[in-house]
């Protein structure tokens, strides 16, 4: 009898769970394609008319989704038992690639409709009042994984600056040259948290250290990581994965 090593059990069912997720993926964008051609008759070789009616669909899911989000409806909470170990890395680059940030001279810029634009020091985050979640991080790719993150609640931070919490988007720039943007609303949704630790600890740099937007009401590619600078703004900021053609709400 083949006796299979531990090392190579893990790789045979790490390959299935690949295989599983770019299934489901298929089958998801088939879905799509064929539904649109049901619903509009249109030919699906004509590749302007198939990115016009996949972008008004995205635009109409983004309106229903906006209309349905509730600041009182919460994500579930966890407990210590149930965190994910390790909790898995996930960016689109690999683990070498994490951009190094020193925190010593670090300063998170602000611009945009914000009252106080200077700049702050982590050491400044994190005298603030702090407040930990143990939440799920669901990814777009078929995945999810419970975490412990503690951090300042964005929309306190938000209204301490003075900015417009009557203007549409918050937007943000990152280290890695990763770019993302969110609706006011969840902004200043009660577990929105400027993420500064994990597991009680620094925030460790493939976790997205210095700091990074930690929303549990929204897929993972909205949870923005290496944040260098926010702004608020009533003008469409896009997102790294959204401009791509992602649903740019993303969220409950």
């Amino acid at each position: 009898m083949k006796i299979e090593k531990p090392e190579t059990r893990a790789l045979i069912r790490e390959d299935k769970d690949i295989r599983k997720v770019e299934r489901r993926l298929f089958l998801k964008q088939s879905l799509s394609l064929g539904a649109l051609t049901l619903l509009t008759g249109c030919d699906v070789t004509d590749i302007g008319a198939v990115q016009s009616i996949t972008a008004a669909m995205s635009k109409w899911n983004d309106k229903v989704q906006a209309a349905i989000f509730s600041q009182s409806r919460l994500a579930p909470e966890y407990t210590e038992a149930d965190i994910t170990k390790p909790f898995p890395f996930n960016a689109y680059y690999r683990r070498d690639r994490v951009p190094y940030v020193d925190g010593a001279t670090y300063r998170l810029e602000l611009s945009g409709l914000i009252q106080d634009t200077r700049p702050w020091t982590l050491d400044q985050l994190h005298a603030l009042p702090q407040r930990s979640q143990i939440t799920r991080h669901v990814c777009v790719e078929g995945w999810s994984a419970i975490g412990k993150w503690g951090g300042v609640v964005f929309g306190d931070f938000l209204r301490r600056v003075g900015a417009d919490i009557r203007a549409r988007y918050v937007g943000f720039k990152c280290a890695d040259n990763y770019y993302s943007s969110i609706d006011m609303a969840t902004a200043l949704h009660p577990q929105t948290i400027i993420a500064l630790t994990y597991a009680d600890q620094t925030l460790p740099p493939e976790y997205g250290f210095p700091m990074k937007l930690r929303i549990p009401t929204k897929l993972g590619f909205k949870n923005p990581k290496h944040i260098m600078a926010m702004f608020v703004t009533n003008d469409y900021p896009g997102g790294y994965w959204e401009d791509k053609g992602y649903n740019w709400f993303s969220g409950s």
